[in-house]
C-alpha cells in the first residue's frame, strides 16, 4: 500500500491470485507487472488475479467517474472507472503476496465465512485484525497517550480493552 500511496498520478489496484478468478473483477498484467486489461466476472479469465476492491486514486477520479455511464445492469461499474486510468495508461496494480489474506465479502455465503476467519485468528493470537489505532501507534502516527484517550472512550468493551493493552504492555 506504501508504494501506490507514493505514487502522486493514476490509478492502482490490487490483485490477489484466486482459484476461481471468473467470480471476481480481474486484472491481467504483464511480466513486469503493467495492467494489460481488467474485466468484470470474465467467462474465460486472462489471470487469476482478483481486483480485491482497494483502490487507491489521483484527483482525476471525480471527472472520471462524473463521466461513467450505467452499464447493462444499470449500475455505476469501478471496472469503468479503472479502464479509463488502463486507457490513459494510468493504472498500476500491487500483486498481494504470501502472507497476506483477502477475504471476499460479495455474499451473505463469503461474508459470514470471513467473519468466522477473522473470529479465529483474532480468538487464537489474541490481537485483532486490522486495528487503525495499533497499525497508527506502531507506525508512529500517533503517541500512547492518543491509544490512552482512545481506550479510555471504549474502556467497557473488549475493543478498548484491547487498545488499553497495547499500551500497558511496552
Amino acid at each position: 500500500m506504501e508504494t501506490a500511496q507514493k505514487r502522486e498520478q493514476g490509478a492502482t489496484v490490487f490483485g490477489y491470485w484466486v482459484k476461481d478468478p471468473q467470480n471476481y473483477g480481474v486484472v491481467d498484467f504483464d511480466e513486469q507487472d503493467r495492467v494489460l486489461g481488467v474485466e468484470e466476472k470474465p467467462d474465460k479469465p486472462k489471470s487469476h488475479y482478483a481486483i480485491t476492491g482497494l483502490y487507491f486514486y489521483d484527483n482525476q477520479v471525480v471527472d472520471i467517474a462524473g463521466s461513467i455511464e450505467p452499464s447493462e445492469r444499470g449500475e455505476l461499474e469501478i471496472t469503468d472507472v479503472n479502464r479509463v486510468y488502463l486507457q490513459q495508461s494510468q493504472l498500476s496494480v500491487e500483486k498481494i503476496s504470501r502472507g497476506f489474506t483477502w477475504l471476499d465479502t460479495g455474499s451473505h455465503d463469503s461474508l459470514l465465512d470471513a467473519s468466522n476467519f477473522i473470529e479465529t485468528i483474532q480468538k487464537r493470537q489474541g490481537r485483532m485484525v486490522c486495528c487503525p489505532e495499533e497499525i497508527a501507534f506502531n507506525k508512529g502516527w500517533i503517541l500512547a497517550e492518543d491509544v490512552a484517550r482512545l481506550a479510555q472512550t471504549l474502556k467497557k468493551n473488549q475493543y478498548g480493552q484491547y487498545l488499553n493493552r497495547l499500551i500497558t504492555n511496552l
